[in-house]
């Protein structure tokens, strides 16, 4: 940042572990103290007993999205038994869906248990990388947010652990708010100072996040909430439920029951994929008819015109319904269906000309899914801002591996989230070695993590010394990716899952498939698809190895047939 000082200050970074023949161990940086860069370190500590790591976290707390966003109400739409690491699972979810303070409170609870704090760097922000070719290593620069102080360290490898679900966003198309004379937020930055109770809220939205804390600040009947709204969203009943102590019990102490809850769970939301395939004609209709039917019966009769969409459910993120639709029918909500024209002094200006008086306005807008604003520049010379431009959006093999990027592994990256599962599973496949087993949504992180710690392991193990994966390969899985989803409703209507939320540019959010699929495709790397710098000296090693057990195998086999034929000459 200009104006601060960019010399090199000593930090744990600066001075990689040594092996005892007094090589350099390589270091693995983490960017983000979420649950990916959580799920990260626990698996290089559970799976390589690796140690040499740092998580850099800008803010001054673990946990990502659900440390930021504190609103009432706030939840996962996930349930809580698949909402969990495979490695960790907590028995004792008092709720099928979870609430943000309990999820927090796993997250950071996990973050103690496998003794993080002492590698975690919190208010550190990492501001830029740029690989080294020569020293096959990134140069990084991390400001101490504090002081706004620089300094440098080097990693022989990246996690970009950021998340897609980081920077809150605010429409374009209305403008004013620094004129607005009453207090104003964003859902995903509350500010719990202001007492709501006997004020006009105007709320703009009505996205997942505004269909929680709609209703829960509307049950407090001195507010009056007017709800600003653009277009209609598909709604499924939540019927959540509390778990019985008895079962909590069962959970925690008979061996398999959790599991295999957890596998049902699973198994069933997988499922809901079939929703998503256009050609799926007949389910598409079933299902249109069944949400259509719950909103009919649960909205007032009024609204219902409005209130039921023309596209396809699944286009935009289908909301596990919290209890929007029901307070409704509460005498202080009042949906407007009219477009903003701005944001005056004294409250929202309609399209029409009336101006709604408001004491304050709340964003419910969701979140941007561009990157970071970190400067990570690879073998090229390009950044990956630059590369991701070229190709119309963000893309990536498998959602984490860009071709002149070595050693740098994005999770959570594009197109690995689902519309029905927990990215969880998918994060946790990108770094867990394999284990045969679809076990959950942090599947989505899982298996990308999975994935990535196979890839690094040579390297961690001084064998080799990059791998990045094959321009031409990762070209070709983006093309596949993006002709699946030309197929599937996400295309149908403007959403977050599109480059500028416009339905005509690129998808970048979604995996066109189940996350059976995608836990296929990156169950183990295919080391065709991956250069690598020291790649053909490890391979005849592996080959050597590989040769070496078949041959212990044979041996063994033949030790136990001449064993036998011996013991039978003696009878």
């Amino acid at each position: 940042m200009a104006g601060h000082s960019t010399r090199s200050t000593p930090t744990l970074s600066k001075s990689p572990m040594a092996s005892r023949d007094g090589k350099r161990t390589p270091l693995v940086i983490i960017v983000g103290a979420g649950l990916a860069g959580i799920s990260t370190a626990i698996a290089l500590r559970r799976q390589l007993q690796f140690e040499n790591f740092i998580i850099y976290e800008k803010a001054d707390d673990v946990g990502g999205t659900w440390r930021d966003n504190t609103y009432p109400g706030c939840g996962s739409d996930v349930p809580g038994h698949w909402y969990s690491l495979s490695t960790d699972l907590n028995p004792y979810w008092s709720t099928y869906y979870i609430s943000q303070p309990e999820i927090q409170a796993y997250w950071v609870e996990l973050w103690h248990k496998y003794g993080l704090k002492s590698r975690t760097k919190l208010g550190h922000a990492v501001r830029s990388a740029e690989w080294d070719t020569r020293r096959q290593l990134y140069k990084i620069q991390v400001e101490k947010v504090a002081t706004g102080e620089v300094f440098e360290t080097e990693a022989e490898v990246m996690f970009y652990a950021i998340g897609g679900f980081m920077s809150p966003v605010y429409p374009k198309d209305v403008a004013g708010v620094e004129v607005f004379h009453g207090d104003a937020w964003h859902s995903a930055r509350w500010n719990h100072n202001v007492d709501l109770k006997g004020k006009r809220v105007g709320v703009i939205g009505n996205g997942c996040s505004a269909a929680q804390f709609v209703p829960e600040i509307a049950a407090e009947p001195s507010i009056s909430v007017v709800n600003f709204v653009r277009t209609p969203q598909w709604y499924v009943p939540r019927e959540n439920f509390k778990y019985p102590r008895w079962l909590q019990w069962v959970f925690a102490h008979v061996p398999f029951v959790m599991r295999c809850y957890r596998n049902l769970i699973m198994a069933r939301s997988d499922l809901m994929f079939l929703i998503f395939r256009k050609s799926n004609k007949r389910i598409l209709a079933l299902t249109r008819r069944m949400f259509a039917a719950y909103i009919k019966k649960v909205a007032p009769k009024d609204q219902l015109e409005k209130l039921i969409p023309t596209y396809s459910p699944g286009c935009k993120r289908i909301i596990v319904d919290p209890g929007y639709l029901k307070c409704l029918h509460q005498p202080n909500v009042n949906l407007r269906w009219e477009g903003i024209d701005s944001i005056v002094e004294e409250g929202i200006k309609l399209k029409t000309g009336e101006i709604v008086p408001l004491d304050v306005i709340i964003f419910g807008t969701g979140y941007s899914l561009e990157p970071a604003d970190i400067t990570i520049r690879g073998r090229k010379g390009k950044t990956m801002r630059e590369y991701d431009n070229e190709h119309g959006g963000a893309a990536a093999y498998a959602g984490s591996c860009r071709p002149g990027f070595p050693n740098l592994f994005t999770l959570l990256g594009p197109n690995v989230a689902s519309g029905h599962a927990s990215v969880i599973f998918s994060e946790e496949a990108q770094v867990k070695k394999r284990s045969g087993q679809i076990r959950d949504v942090l599947l989505t992180v899982a298996l990308q993590i999975n994935h990535a710690l196979q890839l690094i392991k040579p390297i961690l193990d001084g064998q080799a010394k990059s791998f990045e994966v094959k321009e031409d390969v990762c070209d070709e899985y983006d093309g596949w990716v993006q002709k699946r989803l030309k197929t599937s409703v996400w295309m149908e209507c403007n959403s977050y899952y599109q480059v500028g939320g416009n339905n005509e540019t690129k998808n970048v959010a979604t995996f066109p498939g189940p996350v059976s699929l995608f836990w296929w495709l990156i169950r183990t790397p295919d080391w065709s698809k991956f250069d690598g710098v020291g790649k053909e000296e490890w391979e005849r090693v592996r080959r050597m190895e590989t040769l070496r057990r078949v041959g212990l195998v044979g041996m063994g086999l033949a030790l136990a047939m001449s064993m036998r034929i011996l013991g039978s000459k003696f009878k």
